[in-house]
């Protein structure tokens, strides 16, 4: 999903009301035809109160609901807590990789060859490096992505070796296929004397590198590990128990149409919203 960027505003409640990327539209689907449903059982119920007493539940009916309800309140709970804590931690292993592959690229650049003859090749090498590194974080961030357009903003890469090409973006793991060409670059490097460093400091940078592939397959995990599908589809049918059984309740316990259809409407939306932002 897309990140929305939030402007509270002076008294933080305007930015609430917003429809872009907000649950709201998907939760009033389920909340609305349980609000209608209320308010005409309601109706018959009132109309014709021997069908009422004749399905009454009593009060072990209203106590097995109040378990039910608090079970589902508390899976709906914990299922977006887990998501909000995966959330939060795909964001950080990703600023994390971000930061070390940058601190990789501008330790290289900082070791280039000082010598005038060397200007072409330096120049040279700098250039193939930021291509490969734009290139290495692309082909990272496609990876864990869950948006459908997955092409990013990318340096340009025309000049580079098309079946070479061809051959990462064919391959299991494109991302470890450009880490290999960029480890590659900066070994030709150090033996042309292009960068010119001791080896025990240029060894910092290939560090860096591994942490952040460490780092991207910690990312990964999140996408490829969802929620247990057990888990997942316990809380659903929970859930459309809940808004058939909200419905009925509604009408049989509140005074007024209105009334019930408000209450099951409030109850089902809020259930439907927690659910949606853990999905």
């Amino acid at each position: 999903a897309m990140l929305v960027q939030v402007e509270p505003g002076r008294w933080s409640i305007l930015f609430a009301f917003s429809i872009r990327g907000s649950v709201f539209p998907k939760a009033i689907v389920w909340a609305l035809p349980c609000a209608v449903n209320s308010v005409v059982m309601h109706v018959i119920f009132k109309a014709w109160p021997d069908i009422f007493d004749g399905i009454g539940a009593g009060d072990v009916g209203a106590s097995v609901l109040a378990g039910f309800t608090f079970v589902l309140g508390f899976l709906v709970v914990f299922r977006s807590q887990q998501a909000y804590s995966r959330w939060w931690e795909g964001g950080t292993l990703l600023q994390q990789l971000r930061g070390e592959w940058f601190n990789a690229f501008s330790s290289l650049m900082a070791f280039c060859n000082q010598a005038p003859e060397k200007e072409h090749e330096v120049l040279a090498f700098q250039h193939k490096l930021a291509r490969l590194c734009s290139l290495l974080y692309c082909t990272a961030i496609q990876q864990v992505s869950t948006m459908e357009d997955k092409n990013y903003e990318l340096i340009d890469v025309s000049e580079f070796n098309p079946e070479a090409m061809k051959y990462m973006m064919q391959a299991n793991d494109s991302c470890e296929v450009c880490l290999q060409w960029i480890q590659r670059l900066i070994g030709e490097a150090n033996d042309m004397q292009t960068i010119k460093v001791a080896p025990p400091i240029l060894s910092r940078v290939y560090n860096q590198l591994g942490n952040g592939i460490v780092n991207l397959n910690n990312a990964r995990k999140i996408t490829d590990f969802p929620i247990p599908f057990p888990l997942a589809q316990m809380i659903t049918f929970m859930l459309l128990f809940h808004w058939i059984i909200t419905a009925f309740v509604c009408a049989a316990s509140v005074d007024k149409a209105v009334w019930a259809g408000i209450l099951s409407f409030i109850v089902t939306m809020s259930f439907w919203s927690i659910n949606y932002i853990a999905v």
